[in-house]
């Protein structure tokens, strides 16, 4: 079978517009989450990573875009359009478009919105990229709560692999909406201070906001010095409970036990996991669980939500790409906000950033109604 690739990316967040320049900020352990007090969002303080509305709309002006365009639209447009510039392909019908998101244009849902409320529906928000940039195909979305980032570059190999596309674009996002905060405020999931991955003393997440995109080849004369090479994804549903995680991790185990068999790798040789990883007492301790049963537990470990904050739908698609420098730089990343290990079975948790050879790592993911999926990426070596 043919082998596939990840290659040109773009992050737009609150540490910058640039996948180097966020990867640089992560490397000095600089986190994107602040306080924010904002009534209109919730009725008391909380930390978040939210993208600067003066500096998206300067990076939107530069498109010259004369449309009116919703504050999520501009996040994809000014992602997606570096993307695509710098990989400098010509959209014909073998190529793709994939938008991965939870809960898309959810704001034009207020009442003080001055958008149509059928701006909210997840197509319209795909046929507005597809316009813009004249795609030639009809774009796929892709919405399965928080795995939907990870498992969109799994669809696009998936669709490269079956002879639909060359190449695919994957562009992800979503918003830091008064929607979105009041749900987990339900849930009394939100964090009074920056949240803390796998630790003894976490006490809940935080919620941040960012737009990524990537495309997904099988050219390599479109790589780029970071890309890295798709070995094996895998999805499982373990159908356990509308937003509660399965107590033995049985979708993610089976998500990344299955990944792991395509690869033909043993999970020895895995150098590194970007795990889920959102500080709540039930996922951190669900992925501990799973990993061990992967026999993973000795493995090192990271969660980025320490430096944006879970960003639902993006966040799969956001930290792999962050992978795929971390790889290329030979670094791994400090998971930050860790202090003690809180969960029941042992994590090698990542705690100081170290230069280290690495060639491959695990990206999983896992989100509300029991859906879990894992990927494994590979460094490529250039001669």
């Amino acid at each position: 079978m043919n082998s596939t690739y990840l290659s040109h990316n773009n992050i737009i967040s609150s540490l910058g517009f640039e996948s180097e320049t966020v990867v640089d900020k992560i490397s000095k352990e600089i986190s994107g989450l602040q306080l924010v007090d904002d009534p209109k969002i919730v009725d008391r303080p909380f930390y978040s990573s939210m993208i600067p509305a003066d500096a998206l709309q300067e990076a939107f002006t530069k498109l010259d875009i004369q449309e009116r365009h919703t504050r999520l639209e501009k996040m994809m447009l000014v992602s997606l359009d570096k993307t695509l510039s710098t990989s400098g392909l010509e959209l014909t019908d073998r190529v793709g478009l994939i938008i991965s998101t939870t809960k898309g244009n959810i704001d034009v849902l207020d009442s003080e919105s001055s958008f149509p409320k059928e701006r909210a529906y997840l197509s319209e928000l795909a046929q507005r990229l597809k316009n813009h940039f004249r795609f030639k195909t009809e774009p796929l979305v892709l919405s399965n709560a928080c795995v939907s980032g990870i498992l969109a570059i799994a669809v696009a190999k998936r669709l490269i692999h079956q002879d639909k596309f060359d190449h695919v674009f994957v562009v992800a996002g979503d918003l830091v909406t008064k929607f979105i905060i009041s749900g987990f405020n339900a849930f009394q999931a939100l964090s009074e201070e920056p949240c803390r991955p796998y630790c003894k003393t976490r006490s809940g997440i935080n919620i941040g906001e960012v737009a990524a995109s990537v495309l997904v080849t099988k050219d390599k004369n479109v790589l780029v010095p970071e890309s890295v090479e798709i070995l094996g994804e895998a999805s499982c549903n373990d159908a356990n409970h509308i937003s509660g995680p399965s107590r033995t991790g049985e979708g993610l185990y089976r998500s990344v036990t299955k990944a792991l068999e395509q690869t033909r790798l043993s999970h020895k040789n895995i150098d590194y996991i970007s795990a889920h990883g959102t500080a709540t007492m039930f996922n951190d301790e669900m992925e501990s669980i799973a990993f061990n049963r992967a026999g993973l537990g000795e493995i090192p470990l990271n969660s980025l939500k320490g430096y944006f904050g879970h960003t639902l739908g993006a966040s799969g698609l956001l930290e792999t790409i962050i992978g795929m420098h971390a790889l290329h730089r030979n670094t791994l990343f400090a998971s930050k906000g860790f202090r003690e290990l809180g969960v029941s079975e042992p994590l090698k948790i990542i705690q100081q950033t170290t230069s280290k050879e690495i060639h491959t790592f695990l990206k999983t993911a896992s989100g509300f109604g029991g859906s879990n999926t894992a990927a494994v990426f590979r460094k490529i070596q250039f001669i």
